[in-house]
């Protein structure tokens, strides 16, 4: 892809390729039964998305995921930090 591509993300997210790419890094290589691991994953999540994760959300997010066991879906935990506004 292009660097224009990534500078046209970067500016409309503020979010930097290196952090975007860190996480989808974590996301791959993450074992999703390990809540440590998953709680590692949502705060980074949380800190992109520029949103406070209380402990209550955080938790029921883990949870969620870690019911799942083998995918995570970014999406999700995306708009559940978003629902709790």
């Amino acid at each position: 892809m292009s660097e224009s591509f990534f500078q046209k993300i970067e500016s409309k997210t503020g979010v930097s390729m290196n952090e975007i790419f860190a996480l989808a890094n974590a996301i791959q290589h993450a074992d999703f039964t390990d809540e440590k691991q998953v709680r590692k994953i949502v705060k980074k999540v949380g800190k992109l998305a520029k949103k406070d994760v209380s402990k209550q959300l955080e938790d029921e997010i883990v949870n969620s995921i870690i019911k799942k066991g083998h995918t995570l879906d970014v999406s999700q935990i995306q708009s559940m930090i978003n629902r709790d506004k």
